[in-house]
């Protein structure tokens, strides 16, 4: 049997990895949030934080840009937008 295929989250802390982020970052609306914890749960580099309904958010300066957080979301209250 494999071992898990994904690394364990977080091991972008050591090295400010947003530098080299896709062309487009997360934004949360938080509007809709229910606090499902699932874009926390998804992120490769464990950059999001919040606690609560509508308060998650990412760090940008770890945040990879891969969409994972906004594909997840069940209540569609994370976008990807470009890069400015």
């Amino acid at each position: 049997m494999f071992g898990p295929l994904t690394s364990k989250s977080g091991t972008s802390k050591n090295n400010k990895t947003g530098s080299w982020r896709t062309e487009s970052r997360p934004k949360f609306l938080k509007t809709n949030c229910i606090a499902c914890k699932m874009c926390r749960i998804v992120c490769p580099e464990g950059c999001i934080t919040g606690t609560e309904k509508n308060t998650y958010d990412c760090d940008y300066a770890f945040c990879k840009g891969c969409g994972n957080c906004a594909m997840i979301c069940p209540k569609q209250d994370i976008t990807m937008i470009k890069e400015e």
